[in-house]
């Protein structure tokens, strides 16, 4: 989603064609995430002092992103409490969050940028790159994930770097 507030509008149409389907558990996950995005516009909205305010598509991202982090939070949570009922739940949460965030990149794909963002790296330092510039390859390699439209977790990203540079 390019323009800002076409994903709110496309949740919206969702969420009708979720109820007259008469599918329960997609309806209320379609109106949690409208919920949460309405809520980052207020947030916004009260921290910029302005009326008129919308989120942009990068703030859309993150808040679906941060709902999933929750939900695997949730799940890990259950599952450790011997609830799996709740954890298939927060599980199937997820699938639909997911529908509206960019293709998760694959483990594949973030191992060959992360080879790239080095390479980067050992051309301009001069040296091949240790454990202690951990940071600025990381910052290379989100930027590189975020300029191709994916995503990936920080989490992953920051261990395949880690690797990487052990090697």
């Amino acid at each position: 989603m390019t323009e800002a507030g076409a994903l709110e509008a496309q949740i919206s149409r969702q969420i009708v064609a979720a109820m007259k389907a008469h599918d329960a558990e997609r309806t209320g996950t379609l109106r949690m995430i409208k919920s949460a995005l309405m809520n980052k516009t207020i947030e916004k909205r009260a921290a910029q002092k302005q009326i008129d305010v919308t989120i942009t598509p990068a703030e859309e991202q993150q808040t679906l992103a941060t709902m999933i982090k929750q939900r695997r939070d949730s799940i890990e949570q259950f599952t450790k409490g011997n609830r799996p009922e709740l954890a298939a739940k927060e599980a199937a949460e997820i699938v639909v969050i997911e529908e509206f965030l960019p293709k998760a990149l694959d483990e594949a794909g973030l191992r060959a940028l992360v080879a790239e963002a080095i390479a980067a790296h050992e051309a301009s330092a001069g040296q091949k790159p240790g454990p202690k510039d951990m940071g600025p390859v990381i910052k290379a390699v989100q930027a590189k994930i975020q300029g191709s439209g994916l995503r990936a977790e920080g989490r992953l990203v920051s261990e395949a770097v880690k690797a990487a540079l052990a090697q």
